[in-house]
């Protein structure tokens, strides 16, 4: 019998809007839930080696703390993921100037970026996989960005129990687009628990160094050797013992690999031997920026327990942070002649460790 399916239910109210949290689950009983608020991704409900079916991701069960205390939990960030230096940017020699949302820079995308809208949703359900299609238009100047710009995210459940993210954009004027979403995993099933013992395998051979602010110092470093050589299934816990001065700068990873793109070899695995639970990250974006929940704290719950440091770790998928000042980063610049499109899979199995 056909399990695949879509329902919602009102999950609160934001101003006159009502924000509605979208169930998808397919025939194995994996379920994502999201919201129309931020495209946020509240849980990823998968089973361990024994059946037992828990939520693997970072969030809330209220808008409340979303609202109050959520550092991206499950959002979809935009229009540039990471942070722009100075809060400027040039294109085609014309500056713009955006607005600041943390010190003197902007990060994922300023105030009113996309994790702080109410998107419209169009949902799609057929025979192997259920659709959730998000839209939303950013005015010219938004956030100091320049162009309209209409974005179409969508995200599928498929049967073989992998979340894929399609991104589209275009735009009038040209500006910039570099979106990710910030889900964090935690495959333990529980915040009671940390990451630290996650397995984590990046087909990778290069990183972006950090300044003290977490911009990109500029360059592109080998990681051969190095605590960011992930290319062997690592536990993140010696990355947070290892007295790498770009490790203890940031307390744990923060830092974006660039992809190497083997054909037909996952671009990321993060595992847990324990539940036997396990990520394949498929990507046609330059890179992905791991963070391993340095900075969380226990100001606030989820189901009752305190979120500490290293409870979640995200795997961030777009092209380099620091594009838009360093030439040797690729180019965000996104141009009325070719809209944005990019894809990243999330492919969930249980494995026997």
């Amino acid at each position: 019998m056909q399990k695949v399916q879509i329902t919602h239910t009102v999950f609160g109210q934001l101003g006159n809007k009502e924000v509605w949290e979208y169930v998808l689950e397919n025939d194995n009983g994996m379920i994502i839930r999201a919201l129309n608020y931020g495209a946020i991704v509240t849980s990823i409900e998968m089973k361990d080696a024994e059946g037992k079916a828990e939520n693997i991701s970072l969030g809330f069960r209220n808008l409340e703390d979303y609202l109050n205390y959520s550092p991206y939990f499950g959002a979809h960030v935009g229009r540039v993921a990471g942070r722009i230096a100075d809060v400027q940017f040039e294109i085609d020699g014309e500056t713009f100037y955006l607005d600041k949302n943390e010190g003197n820079n902007q990060l994922h995308g300023g105030k009113d970026n996309f994790s702080k809208k109410i998107w419209d949703v169009e949902t799609s359900v057929g025979k192997s996989s259920a659709s959730l299609i998000f839209r939303s238009i950013s005015p010219d100047g938004e956030n100091g960005y320049p162009g309209t710009l209409k974005a179409t995210t969508t995200y599928t459940l498929t049967n073989n129990n992998e979340w894929v993210i399609d991104y589209y954009a275009e735009t009038d004027k040209p500006t910039l687009y570099n979106p990710t979403n910030h889900v964090y995993f935690n495959l333990t099933g529980s915040v009671r628990n940390t990451i630290l013992d996650h397995h984590l395998f990046i087909n990778s051979n290069a990183y972006i160094p950090l300044q003290e602010d977490s911009l990109p110092i500029g360059g592109i470093l080998p990681s051969a050797g190095t605590i960011f050589d992930l290319t062997t299934p690592t536990p993140i816990r010696r990355a947070v013992e290892d007295d790498d001065e770009q490790i203890q700068l940031t307390k744990g990873y923060d830092h974006p690999f660039l992809l190497s793109h083997t054909e037909n070899m996952p671009d990321a695995i993060l595992s847990d031997e324990k539940s036997g639970r396990t990520v394949y990250m498929y990507t046609d974006a330059d890179s992905v920026v791991v963070y391993s929940g340095n900075k969380l704290k226990g100001n606030f719950d989820i189901d009752g327990y305190p979120v500490k440091k290293y409870s979640g770790v995200t795997l961030e998928t777009q092209a380099l942070p620091g594009a838009s000042h360093f030439e040797d980063f690729g180019d965000i610049v996104l141009r009325p002649e070719k809209p944005f499109s990019s894809q990243t899979m999330y492919r969930f199995k249980v494995m026997k460790y």
